[in-house]
């Protein structure tokens, strides 16, 4: 019995195939855990580290229109800004 030249190339190519895709996406991931290495999840939530500091009560305080625009002026023009 002879096999068929185009189904042989064609088991071929599905194994180069899926030896490529296996290569890959193992050193994607190994890459992928190389970056983040020394990541890690914060241990607190940010809200609750927020509501349990002793800088103020949870009070929301906007800031004052006029002294934004002058700082903002002033960086445009190069003088130095008013907090500085």
């Amino acid at each position: 019995m002879r096999i068929n030249p185009a189904v042989a190339y064609t088991l071929i190519l599905l194994t180069l195939m899926f030896g490529a895709g296996v290569v890959s996406s193992s050193w994607g991931y190994a890459l992928g855990r190389k970056a983040l290495t020394g990541v890690r999840q914060p241990e607190t939530q940010p809200a609750s580290a927020a509501a349990a500091s002793s800088e103020g009560s949870g009070h929301f305080t906007p800031l004052a229109e006029d002294e934004i625009l002058a700082e903002v002026e002033a960086r445009m023009t190069g003088q130095p800004g008013v907090s500085e």
